[in-house]
């Protein structure tokens, strides 16, 4: 299945490229394909590194921002994180919230010391994070959820993060070639140890007590109606009795 045509703009400090033809499985750039290259300047990347600068791509009503600040940055992560984008991100706001923005932005940092995060409809990457990690691409997976949900009025964080940590887990494209997995159970964790911990218990509770145990918590928080008696109201049970249930038989 093809993209209908998306037109990519490329707008950078040295140069002005436009892309046509991003297809889903590779999302081509004209130095691969033998397309013309308009520029305004000497052309100074090569086709195994990303210009600094910005490049736009639309597709299907989607648009991508992606904003390069990095000398050097891997040209064929630039392309995973485009075509993840563009499979992946529709695939969240058809389950977990439509009205979600459809307009984002990726910025890859330079000086960004951590691996990546979001704010409002931009995610931020570290560019040595993925320099080290080349395969940790679905750290992608983890941010655009957090655009999806968006929660607002205090939300418990370790729900977000878990919930986010479920979504890659879900629908993440790497994670066994970037070693990233649920961890088994152990009597050291708990529901609020965020991420791949709550992820795995969420995974859980939607195979052994109610299958739309994610989409109901994800709705709740984002209409503010969620409370700790969400739990008793969606399983009968409260967090506390759900993770000692899990704990006694933790098997997915």
């Amino acid at each position: 299945m093809r993209y209908p045509n998306p037109l990519c703009i490329a707008l950078s400090a040295v140069s002005l490229f436009f892309f046509f033809a991003c297809s889903k499985s590779s999302l081509t750039d004209p130095r691969e394909t033998g397309q013309t290259t308009l520029s305004t300047s000497k052309q100074v990347s090569t086709a195994s590194t990303t210009p600094v600068g910005t490049v736009i791509y639309t597709s299907n009503g989607y648009k991508l921002t992606f904003t390069n600040n990095a000398g050097g940055f891997d040209d064929a992560t630039r392309q995973k994180f485009v075509d993840m984008y563009f499979s992946i991100y529709p695939t969240l706001l058809n389950r977990f919230y439509t009205g979600a923005s459809k307009q984002v932005t990726f910025v890859i940092d330079p000086n960004y010391n951590g691996v990546a995060y979001t704010s409002g409809t931009t995610v931020t990457y570290s560019a040595a994070w993925m320099a080290n990690h080349p395969q940790d691409v679905d750290v992608l997976t983890h941010e655009v959820m957090h655009i999806v949900q968006a929660y607002t009025g205090g939300t418990p964080g370790w729900l977000t993060e878990g919930i986010a940590d479920y979504v890659r887990y879900k629908y993440g494209v790497n994670n066994g070639p970037a070693g990233w997995s649920l961890p088994a159970w152990s009597s050291s964790q708990s529901y609020t140890d965020a991420y791949r911990v709550t992820a795995r218990f969420l995974v859980w509770l939607e195979r052994h007590v109610r299958a739309s145990i994610v989409d109901d918590l994800n709705t709740a928080l984002r209409n503010k109606t969620y409370s700790a008696n969400t739990w008793n109201q969606l399983t009968g049970k409260s967090v506390d009795q759900l993770w000692t249930d899990y704990s006694n038989n933790p098997a997915l």
